[in-house]
């Protein structure tokens, strides 16, 4: 199974700014929850599912993200299989990082769905990463596009701030705490990117 049609790179980023944008006040509270209790054995597992898959799965969906979603016990459910593909993206990636990087850029975009296949879609890992492979073919270049152009302007938007907080004395401290700012609405953006590309090629699935 191939997906024939080429995703639209100005409509992804407009869509993926939307999705952050809606979903910034929960997004931002499970992102603060995960940090205060990534030191918990175990319930760290299940938070982390739920930042990375959770969150992005129901923002996908144009579903409602509650402010504890990453609390939610199903995830903790799906540990050994989130581990299990965890693992096997993370030697093909490395793997394809010896062979001059590139190889390992296309890898992971290429299987860039397979954790959320296997925690939304009930996927067991090598099928997730054959269908996560499958839905891809044909647009890798076009997902990195989308994903360089969104970090290329807000890397010069924080590069501004930066230059002027220097030259700015006292002031500066302003224009820093406006980069931080920025960076952290990146965080928001590029999970809404993650949720409109996840809605595009498995919306359906």
């Amino acid at each position: 199974m191939s997906n024939e049609n080429k995703l639209e790179i100005v409509a992804t980023l407009k869509e993926g700014v939307g999705i952050g944008v809606k979903n910034i006040g929960p997004i931002l509270v499970n992102l603060v929850l995960w940090v205060l209790t990534a030191w918990i054995p175990y319930l760290n597992v299940g938070t982390t599912i739920g930042l990375m898959i959770g969150v992005v799965s129901k923002a996908s969906k144009g579903e409602a993200i509650p402010f504890t979603e990453i609390f939610d016990p199903k995830y903790r459910k799906y540990m050994g299989e989130f581990f299990l593909v965890s693992g096997l993206v993370g030697v093909g990636v490395g793997i394809g990082m010896v062979f001059a990087v590139i190889p390992g850029i296309v890898i992971g975009l290429a299987w860039c769905f397979a954790p959320l296949l296997v925690i939304d879609k009930g996927k067991n890992p090598m099928e997730a990463i054959t269908l996560s492979n499958n839905l891809t073919y044909g647009n890798k270049g076009r997902m990195f596009g989308t994903f360089f152009i969104a970090a290329f302007a807000f890397g010069i938007v924080t590069s501004i701030l930066a230059g002027i907080a220097g030259k700015t004395g006292s002031a500066g401290f302003i224009f820093l705490f406006i980069a931080a700012l920025v960076v952290i609405f990146e965080i928001f953006v590029f999970i809404g990117i993650q949720a409109s590309l996840y809605k595009r090629f498995a919306g359906n699935i």
